[in-house]
């Protein structure tokens, strides 16, 4: 038995190298050949996608818009500098004498009653610059409050979304890893149909078999190369699927199949949990949700500020007959808007209480999802436990079956049954264990720790 596992380590190490080189070097067409693909290990390929993963750089440009909020609120506090030029041609009595003096072309013979009455036609070239400073101005203090807020809720929603990425990406990672090892098996076991068919064919020839047999077993060799096919197939799409997430364009294979995160106490997660990103965002946006009924009710303050303007006026071009400047201060205060703050006020605080609503159900369906989590890795890790322990019955079933079958005590259908179950057993232990590694990716995605856990933060 010793020898016969060695002698199937050594051919299968043999096929996983001749595999590796076809799978570096496909060949299309006559002779023409592709470029290596990429290999990277799990903590590169997540670094990769963090920095050109489409859906990553999307929400970056979010966040990027979102600071600049920040810049719009502020404006509203600083001073607005106008400056403006103005054309006016007119005969209006009012006007003409007061572009006149602005002008300081005023004359005695322009107090004459018929000049102040129908006076000829007037034109002013005005020139003026113009500030306003903002001194008590609660709502926009408010609203820059608020800004910086929201930009801190998008910051953490940016988090996770990256953290939602690196989970994506080692789920696609360990598919790639899984491919590859049913690729593997589909190898073995069109190596294993083979043996059965050169088997088969040397107890024909020498009278101790049937032809059916041989029949039999060009059957089973005809079908482990169509699931060889379908295998091959199944790992270019599985290392495609992992280059999109990579912002890739051509195929990226996976190196290794390691993902060192040790699974911990149930309290551990949910303590972690508490923190984790989009909880800690919904919880910003709550708070500021409080800060929205303050700018409503803000709305019943006045707004003090000062202003000030230097002006310019010509009556044939923007120039400087005369000139003139002035300084204000002013109080605008909003006394009736037809019952708008009273809405806004109302409906900013039934917009808190839904926030709060909200976040209250994120952490109960948080604590769901880490239960979940941490019962479905520990289901993942018995099932490829006893998978391990069904495929080394399996093995030593086949063995016992096919030395039967070499001595006339068992018939070949036994064999090819004895072979579909190791080649199951194969499968479902490759499928397991790294289902069981994807399951402790999801948990740690779960309770927000997955970035720590891979080493990226």
């Amino acid at each position: 038995m010793i020898r016969h596992i060695k002698g199937s380590l050594r051919a299968y190490s043999f096929f996983i190298l001749s595999a590796g080189l076809l799978l570096v070097l496909p060949v299309t067409g006559a002779g023409r050949v592709h470029a290596a693909e990429k290999q990277l290990h799990l903590t590169e390929a997540v670094r990769l996608a963090l920095e050109n993963n489409y859906e990553v750089k999307a929400s970056g440009y979010s966040l990027e818009a979102g600071k600049e909020d920040i810049g719009i609120a502020r404006s509203f506090l600083l001073p607005r500098i106008t400056f403006e030029e103005r054309f006016m041609r007119t005969d209006n009595p009012t006007y003409a004498f007061m572009a006149k003096l602005n002008q300081e072309r005023f004359t005695s013979s322009d107090f004459a009653i018929n000049s102040l009455n129908n006076p000829n036609p007037v034109n002013d070239f005005r020139t003026s610059l113009s500030f306003e400073q903002p001194i008590f101005a609660r709502k926009a203090n408010i609203g820059l409050k608020m800004a910086k807020t929201e930009y801190s809720a998008q910051n953490e929603n940016y988090v996770r979304k990256k953290e939602e990425i690196a989970v994506k990406v080692v789920r696609a990672y360990l598919a790639v890893l899984t491919a590859k090892e049913f690729a593997g098996i589909a190898e073995k076991a069109l190596e294993d149909s083979r043996e059965h068919l050169r088997i088969a064919d040397l107890r024909y020839k020498s009278g101790l078999g049937l032809y059916s047999d041989t029949l039999r077993a060009s059957t089973s060799v005809t079908e482990a190369e169509q699931k060889r096919v379908s295998a091959r197939k199944n790992l270019s799409i599985a290392k495609r699927a992992l280059a999109l997430l990579l912002g890739e364009t051509e195929s990226v294979d996976a190196a290794d199949g390691r993902l060192e995160i040790p699974v911990l106490g149930i309290d551990y997660y949910n303590n972690e949990a508490l923190s984790r990103r989009d909880i800690k965002s919904l919880e910003t946006r709550h708070e500021n949700a409080q800060n929205s009924i303050k700018l409503a009710e803000a709305g019943y303050l006045p707004t003090v500020g000062i202003g000030g303007s230097y002006q310019l006026n010509d009556h044939r071009r923007p120039g400087s007959e005369g000139d003139s400047w002035q300084l204000t201060a002013f109080l605008r205060w909003e006394l009736f808007d037809g019952t708008k703050r009273e809405h806004e006020r109302a409906k900013a605080k039934l917009k808190a209480a839904e926030a709060g609503e909200g976040l209250k159900g994120l952490k109960n369906a948080v604590s769901f999802k880490v239960y979940e989590a941490y019962l479905s890795a520990d289901e993942a890790k018995k099932n490829a436990e006893l998978s391990a322990s069904a495929l080394k019955t399996a093995e030593e079933g086949r063995r016992l079956v096919k030395v039967r079958y070499e001595n006339s005590l068992s018939p070949l259908i036994d064999l090819i049954d004895a072979q579909v179950s190791l080649d199951h057993a194969r499968a479902t232990l490759a499928a397991r264990e790294n289902e069981y590694r994807s399951a402790i990716a999801d948990l740690s995605y779960e309770s927000g720790t997955i970035l720590k856990d891979l080493k990226i933060e």
